[in-house]
Parts: structure tokens; sequence; C-alpha cells
């Protein structure tokens, strides 16, 4: 496992992402999976009695504020 610490954004994309996984070895993976997995188990112990998963039945709504224009408020 690289070990380097690196401060770019440029390490943080998708990409670099996927290049640093493929780097690992196969049980350096499955550390890194059985980690994920802990943490999720940690965080919502209840994630196993889950039944499966179903698609949501709306589209996601992203709400934001307006710019103000006074001319609206007239």
């Amino acid at each position: 496992m690289n070990h380097k610490i690196s401060h770019s954004r440029a390490d943080e994309t998708p990409e670099a992402k996927a290049l640093w996984f493929r780097s690992l070895t196969l049980e350096e993976r499955m550390d890194v999976f059985v980690a994920f997995t802990d943490l999720a188990l940690e965080l919502n112990p209840n994630l196993p009695d889950k039944k499966d998963a179903e698609q949501a039945r709306r589209g996601i709504r992203i709400i934001s504020l307006l710019p103000e224009n006074p001319e609206v408020d007239k």
C-alpha cells in the first residue's frame, strides 16, 4: 500500500481513486472492503435486517434559493 501523503485536489478525482485502488493487493482491497462494511454497520446496526433495496418512486428534487431580484418583488 502506498503510504505517501498528498495534499493535491487531483488525487481526489474518481479516476485517481480508482488508480489507487487498483494499486492495492487483493488482501489490501479486502481490508478496505471490510473497513467500509464495519463503518456502515457501526453507523447503522440494523443494516443486515433491511429488505432488498427498491428504486425510489419519485425523482430527486433539488431545491435552491433564487437570486434576489427586486423586479420580482414588485
